[in-house]
C-alpha cells in the first residue's frame, strides 16, 4: 500500500490525475489524503470534485477556505450574480447537489498513525488531541440542519485569541479560522490572519504558527497546506510538511509519498496570475 499527500488541487484536475497517472495509483490498495482546497480559481473544480469522490474510501479530503467559501455561496440562497462562477458551475450540474452534500460532509482535521492532517494551521495552545476534538464541534455544525446558519455566520477575523470559554458561534468561528485559514500568530497564539508572506518575512512580532515557542501540538507530524508562499516543503526542526506548492498559479502540484517521504510533483499550466481573487 502507498499512501500519497496532495496539497492544494484548487480545481487543478488535469494535474491531479497526472500525478496520479505518475504513480500508478491504485485505489484498490492506496490511500490518497488531500490537504484542502479541494476547488475554486481552477477550471475544473466540478470534475475535481467527481474524482475525489469517485475514489470513495482510497481519498480522505480535508475541509479548506476556499472549500467552505464555495458550500457557504451554494446554501446561502445568493443570487447567481452574486455567486462566484465555481458555485454557478456546480450547482448547475446533474450531480451538483450530491457532490456538495458529500464535501459538505468532509473533515476539517484527521490523524492517521504518527501524522495529523489539517488545510492551515493550529494556535499554539491546542495540543493534537484538542485540535481533533475541536474540529469535530465544527464538523458537526456543518452536517447538522443548522449548517446554513452556521456558514451565514463563520466568516470573521474575530475572535482572534483562543479561550476555552468561548461558546456558540465564537468559539466555531475560531476554530475555523485556525484550520482552514492560519498563517502567522504572535508568541501567545494571536491569529494574524491578513498576514500571507513567506515565512522569512513575518511581520514584527509575528511568527509561523508552527514555529510558536512551547507549541503544544510538538509531539505529532502536522500535513498542511494553504500556503503556497511559505518557501519551503520541510520544516524538520518543526515536525511540519506545507505541501501547497501553488499549482493555480503556476507552480506544482505537490504529493509527498508517507513511506519514503519522497516529494512526487505535477507540473502546473498556471490557471490564475499570484494576486488575483
Amino acid at each position: 500500500m502507498n499512501t500519497y499527500v496532495v496539497g492544494d488541487v484548487q480545481g487543478c484536475a488535469d494535474e491531479l490525475e497526472r500525478l496520479l497517472a505518475s504513480v500508478r495509483f491504485d485505489p484498490g490498495q492506496d490511500r490518497l489524503w488531500l490537504l484542502g482546497d479541494l476547488i475554486n480559481r481552477g477550471p475544473k473544480s466540478l470534475q475535481t470534485l467527481r474524482l475525489a469522490r469517485s475514489l470513495g474510501q482510497a481519498c480522505t479530503t480535508i475541509l479548506g477556505n476556499h472549500d467552505l467559501s464555495i458550500l457557504a455561496q451554494s446554501y446561502d440562497g445568493r443570487t447567481p450574480s452574486r455567486v462566484k462562477k465555481t458555485a454557478r458551475e456546480i450547482a448547475a450540474a446533474p450531480d451538483g447537489h450530491e457532490l456538495l452534500d458529500w464535501l459538505r460532509h468532509r473533515p476539517l482535521a484527521h490523524r492517521c498513525e504518527r501524522y495529523l492532517l489539517i488545510h492551515a494551521g493550529l494556535p499554539p495552545q491546542w495540543s493534537v488531541e484538542q485540535a481533533l476534538g475541536f474540529a469535530d464541534e465544527v464538523e458537526r455544525a456543518l452536517r447538522g440542519p443548522d449548517h446554513v446558519a452556521f456558514m451565514d455566520a463563520m466568516f470573521g477575523d474575530r475572535p482572534d485569541r483562543w479561550d476555552a470559554r468561548l461558546e456558540g458561534i465564537q468559539r466555531l468561528r475560531f476554530i475555523t479560522n485556525c484550520l482552514t485559514r492560519l498563517r502567522f500568530c504572535t508568541a501567545d497564539g494571536r491569529l494574524a490572519l491578513a498576514e500571507k508572506q513567506s515565512a522569512r518575512q513575518a511581520s514584527k512580532g509575528l511568527l509561523p504558527w508552527f514555529a510558536v515557542p512551547g507549541r503544544a501540538s510538538t509531539d505529532t507530524t502536522i500535513l498542511f497546506g494553504h500556503w503556497s508562499t511559505l518557501g519551503q516543503v520541510y520544516w524538520p526542526q518543526y515536525r511540519v510538511w506545507g505541501l501547497d506548492t501553488g499549482c493555480v498559479w503556476g507552480g506544482r502540484l505537490t504529493a509527498l509519498h508517507l513511506e519514503s517521504l519522497r516529494l512526487i510533483q505535477a507540473p502546473s499550466r498556471g490557471h490564475k496570475k499570484p494576486g488575483a481573487s
